[in-house]
């Protein structure tokens, strides 16, 4: 039945007709949206949610800060939907960088959270070649001197009290200059003190420092803080060519005084070997 009146107004004939009309157009494209949605966009979104590419996956867990390699990750295949566009597809964009964050097993790497270069809290660690090794020594009289004062990259003189039991306070020719890798407090937390604390916010005081020493030095440093204890005394704070200078002073009289070493060890085997010729000849 036709509406006969619209808004309480009769509708005439040709109204009628109109009206009816629209009603039918607008069926129409109700049908042909339907049917476009039915065999066009329903296609496509299935097509989209089917389509398959490979990631990278994580195969053992991952801690932040460690090196990336390729043991630790799996390459699997996931469905292409609604994923984020910076997700690792390829273990060799991975492999060699440093994770900035957590990573469980299966769970898969964003571009965000890995870097080409070691957080700055860890650095240190990755510029070892060998030759020098990093130790954490814990002074006694640090928490009331120095913490919350030192930082990355000072050079501090190692003051040695009751010196091989010897009864005098000495700073040991092999700990003249040794360079500050890392302060940190008890609980393991970077504390350097470079860093502003924002105002009402507690620092907290570091109570180790992290040295970089040769073998021969962290011996020493080990002796000392395990026998007669030890003090840190500040010698430079500056830029990096001029620190350098130090620790090359250091290095080129650790090679004297070994050198010295090396050769009384020789000169006293040489003679112990001459005596035992010597006894040899007296008895035969």
């Amino acid at each position: 039945m036709r509406p006969t009146s619209v808004g309480g107004r009769p509708v005439k004939k040709g109204e009628q007709t109109k009206l009816f009309r629209n009603r039918i157009v607008l069926g129409v494209i109700c049908i042909v949206l339907s049917l476009i949605i039915c065999f066009a966009v329903t296609p496509l979104f299935n097509k989209a949610i089917s389509n398959k590419t490979e990631i990278v996956r994580v195969a053992r867990e991952i801690r932040s800060g460690d090196e990336i390699t390729s043991d630790m990750l799996q390459t699997v295949e996931v469905g292409a939907y609604n994923l984020p566009e910076n997700v690792i597809r390829n273990v060799d964009d991975v492999t060699g960088k440093y994770a900035t964050a957590d990573f469980q097993p299966g769970d898969y790497i964003l571009s965000s959270k890995v870097e080409r270069e070691p957080s700055a809290e860890n650095e240190y660690l990755y510029h070892l070649n060998g030759e020098k090794q990093a130790i954490s020594v814990s002074p006694k009289s640090f928490a009331a001197g120095l913490s919350g004062k030192l930082q990355s990259g000072d050079i501090v003189s190692v003051i040695a009290p009751d010196y091989q039991m010897q009864g005098t306070t000495v700073i040991p020719p092999e700990l003249q200059y040794v360079e500050v890798i890392a302060v940190t407090s008890d609980t393991g937390a970077d504390a350097n003190t470079g860093e502003k604390v924002e105002e009402g916010e507690e620092r907290e005081l570091p109570d180790t420092v992290t040295l970089l020493a040769t073998p021969d030095q962290a011996k020493i440093l080990a002796e000392l803080e395990a026998e007669s204890g030890m003090h840190l005394a500040l010698v430079f704070r500056g830029s990096t060519e001029q620190a350098a200078e130090f620790i090359e002073a250091q290095d080129s009289l650790l090679k004297d005084l070994y050198a010295e070493t090396e050769k009384e060890t020789e000169t006293n085997k040489s003679e112990a070997e001459q005596n035992q010729i010597a006894g040899e000849g007296e008895v035969d």
